[in-house]
């Protein structure tokens, strides 16, 4: 793991997922969603790693980044974290790189993306949250989603109880147990009683959310000149799959593909299909 200086004092967590360390082989950058962290890639990445070199970040505020009190968590600093990896030695400059995120982490290798033309090859974006101005409550507004990350519990007597705990009631049994347990590990931090407690807090995660509407990745996206997957599992009654549609016509280069038996949370609940579907991108847009 290695620590890279963002905006704010912030130091981006970049994990090493495995990969040949040739030059030629490119580079996949996986990107998470609100609340979650970088290691939840690992079973996706396990996958595609004899052909790829894989590494995630953890945005501010969550997983094993270094995140000052006080530091901003809007959505625009979450592109400067992505950024600030596009700009770090971890990149180079002769590797192909393909981005590879989901929700929230799609909205921030958009932004990374305009701000830095030229630094992907292609981004892969699984139910990506960027919408239409006036679409979202706007940050001072109730927020379905900051009010339920807010009743999340924070400390488990365990990793294994905190497993158990996600196993057994939604949202988070969905979750295939590679990646369950991915999560877990990356997403907990021991604590000095022995407790495990959450590494991203619900004040965060809830702040985070309540950004989602002034992201600025809505009007990115006309900036963009690669080509862009759009990947949407079935239509669920708060999930963005309907943002979709109207993202795609924001492209010159863009394309949508359907994954109906999947939910928001797809990558994590079909890690072999996932892996699937982002081999043959990358190799379609090589």
């Amino acid at each position: 793991m290695r620590l890279i200086p963002s905006t704010g004092g912030v130091r981006v967590a970049v994990h090493d997922l495995g990969g040949p360390a040739d030059e030629a082989a490119p580079l996949l950058l996986f990107s998470h969603a609100t609340g979650f962290c970088g290691q939840v890639w690992e079973p996706v990445a396990a996958l595609l790693r004899r052909r790829y070199r894989c590494i995630a970040l953890d945005y501010r505020g969550h997983g094993m980044s270094d995140t000052p009190p006080g530091a901003p968590l809007v959505w625009s600093a979450m592109g400067d974290d992505a950024e600030s990896v596009l700009g770090s030695d971890l990149i180079g400059t002769d590797r192909p790189l393909h981005g590879i995120a989901h929700s929230m982490g799609g909205a921030a290798l958009v932004l990374a993306a305009a701000r830095r033309p030229g630094a992907f090859r292609s981004l892969w974006l699984y139910e990506p949250v960027i919408v239409a101005p006036g679409v979202l409550p706007p940050s001072g507004t109730p927020n379905p989603m900051a009010e339920a990350a807010l009743r999340r519990r924070r400390t488990f007597d365990s990793f294994d109880e905190a497993a158990a705990n996600f196993a057994a009631k939604p949202p988070l049994d969905e979750l295939h147990p590679d990646a369950l347990r991915a999560y877990v590990r990356g997403g907990f931090v021991p604590r000095p009683d022995g407790r495990v407690e959450l590494r991203c807090p619900p004040s965060t995660e809830a702040a985070v959310f309540r950004g989602a509407a002034e992201s600025g990745a809505w009007e990115a996206l006309a900036a963009l000149d690669l080509p862009v997957a759009l990947v949407v599992g079935r239509h669920e009654e708060y999930g963005p799959v309907a943002f979709a549609p109207r993202a795609l016509t924001r492209l010159t280069s863009g394309a949508l593909f359907e994954r109906r038996h999947l939910g928001h949370f797809g990558p994590l609940e079909d890690p072999a299909g996932t892996a699937r579907d982002i081999g043959a991108w990358v190799e379609a847009n090589s």
